[in-house]
């Protein structure tokens, strides 16, 4: 059981180095730098945390693994607003939205773990066992709702199974589901707590085969269907409610349309309410000449009709 628990450790590390090789070949961390980060993390914790676990002491390598498991749990969820950023690329608005969620889920967790750990200073695992519990919930029950998310809505966002971000979706999607289903059996004592370590360590290192798949394959672009109007519609009904339109900026249409009515109005009125004959342009420019022929043209009946 311990050889078998090393081996699939040792894993982690080997395939996290292959999934952060590809993708600084086909240079995507820097589309995802977050989840980046997070597979260096992991590779750097296990270099910190295996030797202590051979050779150190447990004292020091208890608190050091729930210390970095609550490091990785910060960037594991950092990891899933990069992939709800990624999906929601086209839709600002909706982008907007989900990171002011995703802000306030942090904190709500945040406030939740000191909670529990406050209620929990005489148990035998302390209140730092229990904080970094209670977050490691709260960020697999969010990792496999986000999964759930992209299965019922991919067609709505243009999200196909083959894209990058829902691989990476996928794997986190599918360890936390199993680690949740693993404590929900341990708290019922189905099953024991080495069968719970080993089967969340196959769990991770299928996650890690799925990453891996991802960043091996070609990338794929957004499908485009006649359903993408309605996100298009989300959107634009968001952005309407983000950014109103003030009550009083049809005044000074309105009020433009009237001054123009009025104009065009008195312009009609003008030759039947003065008694004088109306100039054209060019008997305007000749009387400026003040020729004595300009009298006998303008006064003469006949010619007015004419230039009406």
């Amino acid at each position: 059981m311990q050889f078998a628990y090393y081996a699939l450790w040792i894993a982690h590390p080997v395939l996290q180095l292959g999934v952060a090789g590809f993708m600084v070949q086909r240079k995507l961390h820097r589309k995802f730098p977050v989840f980046f980060a997070y597979i260096l993390s992991q590779v750097l914790i296990f270099a910190i945390l295996f030797p202590m676990s051979t050779k150190g002491s447990y004292y020091w390598f208890f608190y050091t693994y729930w210390v970095t498991a609550a490091v990785s749990l910060a960037v594991g969820f950092k990891v899933i607003h990069e992939i709800f950023l990624d999906v929601f690329r086209p839709y600002h608005t909706l982008k907007d939205l989900g990171t002011v969620l995703f802000s306030w889920a942090g904190l709500v967790m945040l406030l939740v773990a000191a909670v529990v750990a406050a209620a929990s200073t005489t148990s035998d695992q302390g209140p730092l066992v229990q904080a970094v519990l209670t977050v490691q919930r709260c960020v697999r029950v969010i990792q496999c709702g986000l999964i759930l998310f992209l299965l019922l809505f991919a067609r709505y966002l243009g999200v196909s199974w083959k894209q990058r971000s829902f691989g990476i979706a996928a794997g986190f999607g599918g360890f936390a589901s199993v680690e949740l289903i693993v404590l929900a059996l341990r708290a019922s004592d189905y099953i024991h707590e080495n069968t719970v370590s080993l089967a969340n360590m196959c769990a991770y290192n299928l996650a890690i085969l799925v990453w891996l798949a991802y960043m091996l394959a070609k990338n794929t672009a957004r499908e485009s269907s006649a359903n993408l109007l309605a996100s298009q519609r989300w959107d634009q009904s968001l952005g309407e409610l983000q950014y109103p339109v003030a009550a009083d900026s049809l005044i000074p249409m309105f009020e433009g349309m009237v001054d123009r009515a009025f104009s065009r109005a008195n312009e009609d009125s003008l030759p039947e309410n003065s008694g004088e004959p109306r100039l054209e342009p060019q008997d305007s420019e000749s009387s400026s000449g003040s020729s004595p022929e300009l009298a006998p043209s303008v006064s003469a009946p006949s010619a007015e009709p004419s230039k009406r």
